[in-house]
């Protein structure tokens, strides 16, 4: 499950319990103890990175303006 943070960035959250809290060394939940899929983990770096190529775009558009 992908949610939105309040600056807009992407964050993942478990499918089966919604929580954002992940044991890296068994890549899973640790409320819930489900484990991370590859699409979750695919998808999330799908929306990192279009998250990164927006805020470099907004982030050019904005060092333009100041030029």
């Amino acid at each position: 499950m992908i949610f939105r943070n309040p600056a807009g960035a992407p964050e993942l959250a478990c499918d089966e319990c919604g929580c954002r809290w992940f044991d890296r060394m068994t890549g899973a939940c640790y409320e819930c103890g489900v484990a991370v899929t590859a699409e979750a983990q695919a998808e999330f770096l799908r929306e990192l990175e279009a998250f990164a190529a927006l805020r470099a775009e907004v982030n050019g558009a904005t060092d333009r303006k100041r030029s």
